[in-house]
């Protein structure tokens, strides 16, 4: 794969894997829960830190594949991980600041 189609693979797998602990109520987007017991915010925030570390692990996979590995400080990953984040916000807003009506 090109480095450029894989760079955009993993944005791609990024902006889906942040969003999608807040728009579902399955575990893990996998396991249906019972209709009455819904998802609580921790666990939200649990499903994100997994698909975080996933995800860095499918992009470290796509990295070594194109060439050299680089070796990553903290600083990356506090940045990575602050930008995943950002990238959930629209799911947050979804869940949790949108008004319902009705």
């Amino acid at each position: 794969m090109e480095v450029s189609a894989s760079a955009w693979l993993v944005i791609i797998l990024a902006i889906i894997a942040a969003n999608l602990p807040f728009f579902n109520d399955r575990l893990f987007a996998i396991i249906p829960l019972s209709s009455w017991l819904a998802k609580p915010f921790w666990f939200r925030l649990f499903e994100l830190t997994v698909f975080y570390f996933s995800l860095g692990f499918i992009a470290s996979l796509l990295e070594s594949k194109a060439g050299n590995r680089f070796p990553q400080t903290w600083e990356f990953y506090a940045i990575t991980s602050c930008l995943f984040i950002v990238l959930a916000f629209p799911g947050f807003v979804y869940r949790y600041l949108r008004k319902q009506h009705g």
